[in-house]
């Protein structure tokens, strides 16, 4: 994704969640857009919305959702599993990533695992972090790096221990020493 104006995404953002919420959808965005915004960054680098799965999967339950909607329209990518919205009331068009819950961040989006900043649902600084340590594990791209010292820099004495991978973390912390002392703060605040 190319940098975003930060304030866009979040008018994409709390659009797309209106809707959801009209759905009854339980949802929580993801990436850079909570550093962003938090930061108070002109620009944002990454957006993603978990959906959680109900009788239907998620993106089914997008898709849905979207039917009568003149400012969202879908992009499945069936053999890559993958599921795009576009936003379309602005000019250019946004475009982020459907992610299923569970796969990405906790199977279950409740008032424990999702938290609202600017009229926004975004995933709590625990399950962030963790969801993002995840990313990070797998694509050692710097962006989640970044992302993941800033929240662990500024809120680490909000996060759970208990719902990180510790062996996960370790890693972290050894190729990224910036987030040494706040994982070794959470560390003795959990008496690990």
């Amino acid at each position: 994704m190319r940098p975003e104006d930060t304030q866009r995404l979040r008018q994409a953002a709390v659009a797309f969640s209106q809707l959801l919420r009209s759905h009854d959808i339980p949802h929580a965005f993801h990436g850079d857009l909570l550093v962003a915004l938090v930061a108070r960054k002109p620009l944002c680098d990454e957006m993603a919305c978990i959906v959680e799965n109900g009788q239907r999967h998620a993106f089914r339950r997008v898709r849905d959702a979207l039917v009568t909607s003149d400012d969202f329209r879908t992009v499945h990518s069936p053999w890559t599993n993958r599921l795009h919205v576009t936003y379309t009331d602005v000019i250019p068009a946004i475009e982020f990533e459907i992610l299923p819950a569970g796969e990405t961040g906790p199977r279950r989006l409740t008032s424990n695992t999702v938290m609202k900043i600017q009229g926004v649902p975004f995933l709590t600084v625990t399950e962030y972090v963790r969801a993002k340590l995840t990313s990070w594990i797998i694509r050692r791209l710097d962006l989640d790096a970044h992302d993941l010292m800033y929240v662990l820099g500024r809120y680490w004495n909000n996060v759970d221990a208990n719902r990180i991978p510790e062996s996960d973390m370790n890693v972290f912390v050894t190729e990224n020493l910036e987030a040494a002392p706040p994982w070794a703060a959470i560390r003795r605040k959990y008496e690990m």
